[in-house]
């Protein structure tokens, strides 16, 4: 039993755990399934035995199914070679509607081809007789025209290939075209007709030409010995009328100039002020100044540089510089010429070189009057300011040019400033020997501003301003040498002075008049306005120590004396100037007021401009406070007790401060 148990344990069938817990004897229930197997094979087999006839009859079934589907089978197969002959003959079938289509495409492509060709090459009856009858501004004749001109072309490529069918419309084409030039031509010879009558507006037949631009393209494509005979006389019409034009022009702008010309005696060194012999000869003009000074002639180049030109006749009572009329001149010029280059482009269908020479054949005489014109007025021309001014209208007038796109005066401007240039620095450099040549003695000694240099402060001003937006080294470089020469030209007025004061007095007059005309023309900032600021500048502190010198020249000078001590260390000099600086305590108590009262009196006197005196005079006093300082400091304190306050003197000197 317990053996049982064991083997119970170790097997894990739980049908078999369950037998060994009851204790069963397993030989014997392993007999009793081995019969229940077999009563179970004998029932099945009893089963199958019974159920026979079903099995052969399904067996039957069976092969009469097989049967079927091989009837099938050969069926699928006989269908598949139907659709495989099928197959082969939609591809057929492809193949022939690919061909067809071809076909079909080529021969609708030749037709569209031929019946274009067709229609190219045949005249319409409708063509014949409007390209006859019809006038050329029409707008069928134009449209009859453009086609014809197609035609024309299609013949002239079919002749070059020798075509044979070009031969049947060729004598049509042929006379329709002999009939449309001759009527292209005489119209556009009527248009240019139209510029010779007198007073004529010549924009409006050009205007007119340009609307129908296409017949002189027609014209040129099928005869260019017409249409140089049509571009020929259009030059030699044109070419006339602008040079009978500005000729009258500048003849009548000349009547309009100032009487009054600049002559060599008006150079900017050359005195004006002495008296005169029988056979001497006077200055040409009233006031020679006007010669130096720009005022508004400076305009020409702003506000009435696009200004309309000036119309002599309704004019005639007025009077105008050079420059203006110069000005009007070649406005009138710019404005004539960039239409005319525009229009001999777009019309005659130039461009680069034949449009320059075309335009050149047409203005080619009116640029070489206008240039012999002012070589004219050039070669006995004084005027600075006026050649300087023309020198820049041409450059202004260029940019302009090139706005409107128009370089075809570029070589004028070239050949213009050629003739300009040579003369405006001869007569610069003229100006600049007259200030060398000048003698100082012959002129008058008065310490006030000298003549010659506000005529060079009113020309550098007037040169400086028209160049600050268009700067030119040359020009800048003989500015600086008139400078200079002005410079040396109020050094030596100077020296004619025989104290220092007077001289310094001449020179912080003609500085501060030079300094303040660039200041009121120019930028602050110019050079030479810097240049004469600094000479200003040392040249006031050089007078403030003059004119103190009378009134303080004692305490200066023990000032000085007393911080060279203090530098070396002289302490025992240093005490013995005690009495020195007591008697100079007791001297500036009782004289200071009177001496600030004749330092007013003395500054105002010697300088015109109430502006500068009253600096130069500040300035003064700020020196002479700074030396009270300094004095205050060096004495010792017996002396300060005896000394006026310093709050009293700076009561006093307030008294002077100047509301300029």
């Amino acid at each position: 039993m317990a053996e049982a148990v064991l083997i119970g344990e170790q097997i894990e069938d739980d049908e078999v755990q369950e037998i060994l817990k009851t204790g069963t004897d397993l030989r014997q229930y392993a007999a009793q399934i081995e019969k229940e197997f077999k009563e179970v094979e004998n029932r099945s087999i009893d089963d199958y035995i019974k159920e026979s006839q079903n099995i052969a009859n399904l067996h039957n079934q069976i092969g009469n199914t097989s049967n079927i589907l091989e009837r099938m089978e050969s069926m699928l197969m006989d269908i598949q070679d139907a659709l495989n002959n099928i197959s082969t003959e939609i591809t057929s079938l492809q193949k022939k509607s690919v061909s067809m289509s071809v076909q079909l495409t080529n021969r609708q492509s030749i037709r569209a081809q031929i019946s274009q060709f067709i229609e190219d090459m045949a005249v319409p009856e409708e063509m014949v007789s409007c390209i006859m009858d019809s006038p050329v501004t029409e707008k069928e004749f134009v449209a009859h025209l453009n086609e014809l001109n197609h035609k024309l072309n299609l013949m002239k490529e079919l002749n070059f290939k020798e075509s044979k069918s070009s031969q049947d419309v060729s004598d049509v084409l042929q006379k329709l075209k002999i009939k449309a030039m001759s009527k292209l031509r005489l119209y556009l010879m009527e248009q240019i007709y139209k510029f010779r009558k007198p007073m004529a507006n010549y924009q409006i037949p050009q205007n007119a030409m340009l609307k129908y631009k296409f017949f002189f393209e027609f014209i040129l494509s099928n005869e260019r010995i017409v249409a140089q005979e049509i571009c020929n006389e259009y030059v030699d019409t044109m070419s006339k009328i602008y040079y009978s034009y500005f000729k009258s022009y500048s003849t009548r702008l000349g009547s309009l100039k100032f009487e009054e010309a600049v002559s060599k005696d008006d150079l900017m060194g050359l005195d004006d002020s002495g008296p005169k012999g029988i056979f001497s000869k006077t200055s040409s003009l009233k006031n020679k100044s006007t010669v130096f000074s720009i005022g508004d002639r400076g305009e020409v180049l702003n506000q009435q540089l696009e200004a309309p030109i000036i119309v002599p006749h309704a004019q005639q009572k007025f009077r105008y510089a050079y420059e203006a009329l110069f000005r009007s001149e070649q406005y009138a010029l710019v404005d004539n010429a960039c239409r005319e280059y525009l229009f001999v482009t777009d019309f005659f269908i130039v461009r680069g070189a034949q449009a320059q020479e075309l335009f050149n054949q047409i203005m080619g005489k009116t640029t070489a009057l206008l240039i012999k014109n002012l070589e004219t007025y050039v070669q006995d021309c004084y005027d600075t300011i006026a050649l300087f001014l023309c020198i820049q209208l041409c450059f202004r007038y260029q940019l302009m040019c090139h706005k409107r796109c128009v370089p075809a005066l570029d070589k004028y401007w070239d050949n213009l400033h050629a003739v300009i240039w040579p003369r405006f620095e001869q007569v610069f450099r003229m100006n600049i020997q007259s200030i060398q040549d000048c003698d100082p003695t012959k002129f008058p000694k008065e310490t006030g501003p000298h003549y010659i240099t506000r005529r060079y402060a009113e020309f550098s001003a007037a040169i400086v301003g028209i160049t600050e937006n268009f700067p030119n080294e040359l020009v800048s470089h003989m500015l600086l040498e008139l400078q200079e020469e002005v410079k040396c030209f109020m050094l030596r007025m100077a020296a004619i002075f025989t104290t220092r004061k007077e001289q310094l007095i001449y020179l912080i007059n003609n500085y501060d008049l030079v300094l303040g005309v660039l200041m009121e023309r120019t930028r602050d900032n110019s050079k030479e306005a810097e240049a004469f600021r600094e000479l200003l500048s040392t040249r006031s502190a050089e007078y403030v120590e003059e004119i103190l010198a009378p009134h303080l020249g004692g305490i200066i000078q023990f000032v000085k004396d007393c911080e060279q001590m203090r530098d070396k260390e002289q302490t025992e000099e240093l005490k013995r100037q005690e009495r020195r600086s007591l008697q100079l305590v007791a001297n500036f108590s009782a004289n200071w007021k009177k001496s600030l009262e004749e330092l007013n009196r003395e500054v105002f006197l010697s300088f015109p401009s109430l502006l500068t005196g009253s600096q130069l005079l500040q300035l003064a006093l700020a020196q002479l406070v700074q030396y009270y300082h300094k004095f205050y400091k060096l004495l010792t304190p017996n002396a300060r007790a005896q000394l006026v306050n310093i709050h009293v003197i700076m009561i006093e000197v307030k008294k002077y401060k100047s509301n300029f």
